[in-house]
């Protein structure tokens, strides 16, 4: 019995021994690698935090180390790491490490640690006087004397005008009203209108493309104000913020076509997120919609409108749309109620629901190329409606006086590209659409739509209209919707609806008949 206690007691004491946490090291010697020699973070606005960036640490010796002191390169460094978990010292007395010294930083023999890297700056503090942009960079250190190694730190910061509501002095923050429901109470959403005489920016019915624009909530055009947006002007918009003409205001945005091939948007107007980094350039809902409300009258020329849920919300309102681009939508490229929209070059692609989807109105598109890859195959490019269901299963109408396309592409990675959704037994609600020489993805075989008399001038291929030719655009999953002589769309247009140049300024011959959608065939993505 006694013998069995003295083994289980030695038994507990070797496991007790070869769980203790602390070992024998040797100092480090200045031969540690790092899975990268600098860490480049991506562009940031001025003040706004950066996202957090990996490095790892290897010891690649057979020894356990100590690494005697990490630790950055400029004592007032606005970058921070975090080593292992671990904040670092703690330098102002707070209890909180300040992520800019470590000391002892212990790693085992053919071993790895993690430090993430993540930034804060104020360009106004560094930069020189009117400069809207710099690089700013720093040191991490390892160890130092004879044994120092170095890793660079670099980010470019963004100088920009920051829009958002305002807070009272009682906690509350500044809304914006949308109007009254059913029980006569206000309908508000966190937002604010643009001022004309706003003591920080001035007027601010005038976007430049001095700098960008952040935005943080919806920025309203208050009723009989109109907000001009410049050729290269930069909107970037925080999650669940946009921008909202409220009724009877006015939005222009006037982009124009670069001179410069090597920045072919430079005058385009860019609509997107506030996240600069490179891995959200094409990640659907990053903030809300460009929402045109009623007997609003507005102007949009050559826009990119990308990564919103919708990215234009048209209601009751009127909408000139032209060469422009709207991408990466995670409900609609343009959600049109009742609205009047008259557009020519317009490139819409990648909807979580439809590229465009339009209930009750007015439109007329020219050279448009609506194409839908998004990764379900149920997701449609057009879907053109007299009515809509209400949440209590009635339907509410909406007659679609016109809707005209004409040498244009829609398309989708859906067998059914377009929808034609006409009220059921309701024949006296107008619906009234008309296709002239389009190229439309439609394969009805096995599909309720196969005996629809609605779709017989694409099932018959009248009109001009050609069903199921390959556009063979260049890369419809990074929004390049170009197209070659190869493509099914080439020279398959009519000169009666010829619009002298293409989305990107280049002239459309008036001899031979034109291609179809809002590019000019070319052997290579112009």
């Amino acid at each position: 019995m006694r013998s069995a206690l003295l083994l289980l007691i030695s038994l507990v004491l070797l496991s007790l021994t070869s769980c203790r946490k602390d070992f024998e090291t040797v100092p480090s010697n200045g031969t540690l690698t790092f899975s990268k020699d600098t860490i480049y973070l991506d562009t940031v606005f001025t003040n706004i935090g950066s996202s957090t960036y990996r490095l790892k640490v290897y010891n690649n010796s057979g020894k356990d180390i100590t690494i005697p002191t990490i630790r950055m390169g400029k004592s007032d460094s606005k970058y921070r790491m975090m080593v292992d978990g671990l904040t670092g010292q703690d330098e102002n007395g707070d209890g909180i490490g300040e992520g800019k010294l470590f000391t002892n930083v212990e790693l085992l023999a053919n071993d790895s640690l993690f430090v993430f890297i993540e930034t804060t700056v104020d360009i106004a503090q560094y930069a020189a006087q009117n400069q809207t942009q710099f690089l700013y960079t720093d040191e991490i250190l390892f160890d130092g004397g004879s044994n120092l190694q170095k890793v660079n730190l670099v980010t470019l910061i963004q100088d920009a005008i920051f829009l958002y509501p305002k807070k009272f002095a009682d906690g509350s923050k500044e809304s914006l009203l949308l109007g009254i429901d059913e029980t006569g109470a206000e309908v508000r959403v966190n937002g604010f209108e643009l001022d004309e005489n706003d003591p920080n920016h001035g007027n601010e019915f005038q976007f430049t493309n001095q700098k960008p624009y952040v935005v943080y909530g919806y920025a309203g055009i208050p009723n009989n104000k109109t907000l001009t947006i410049d050729a290269g002007a930069r909107v970037h918009f925080h999650a669940e913020s946009g921008l909202i003409a409220q009724p009877g205001s006015s939005l222009q945005i006037n982009g124009a076509p670069s001179l410069d091939p090597a920045n072919p948007l430079a005058n385009e107007v860019i609509f997107e997120g506030d996240r600069l980094e490179p891995g959200f350039a094409d990640v659907p809902g990053q903030w809300g919609t460009i929402w045109l409300r009623p007997s609003s009258n507005s102007f949009i020329n050559h826009a990119t409108i990308k990564n919103a849920t919708v990215g234009l919300l048209v209601e009751n309102s009127n909408l000139l749309l032209d060469n422009s681009q709207i991408y990466n939508n995670t409900n609609v490229g343009i959600l049109a109620r009742n609205a009047i929209i008259k557009s020519i070059n317009t490139v819409i692609n990648y909807a979580g629901q439809a590229c465009l989807a339009a209930v009750g109105g007015s439109y007329d598109f020219t050279h448009a190329t609506i194409n839908n890859n998004w990764s379900s195959t149920r997701q449609l490019a057009v879907s053109l409606s007299n009515y809509q269901e209400n949440s209590d299963q009635s339907l509410s109408f909406a007659p679609l006086t016109h809707a005209e396309f004409k040498n244009s592409i829609i398309y989708s990675q859906n067998a059914i590209g377009l929808l034609l959704d006409k009220a059921p037994d309701h024949n006296e609600i107008a619906f009234e659409s008309n296709f002239q020489h389009c190229l439309i993805k439609f394969r009805d075989a096995g599909t309720v739509l196969s005996t629809n008399e609605n779709y017989n001038f694409i099932r018959l291929e009248q009109n001009g209209n050609l069903k199921n030719q390959d556009p063979k655009f260049f890369d419809p999953y990074t929004n390049q919707l170009n197209i070659d002589s190869s493509s099914g769309a080439y020279q398959k247009g009519n000169l009666l609806y010829l619009i002298g140049f293409d989305i990107r300024g280049n002239a459309r011959s008036t001899v031979t008949a034109p291609d179809l959608g809002a590019y000019i065939a070319a052997d290579f993505p112009n």
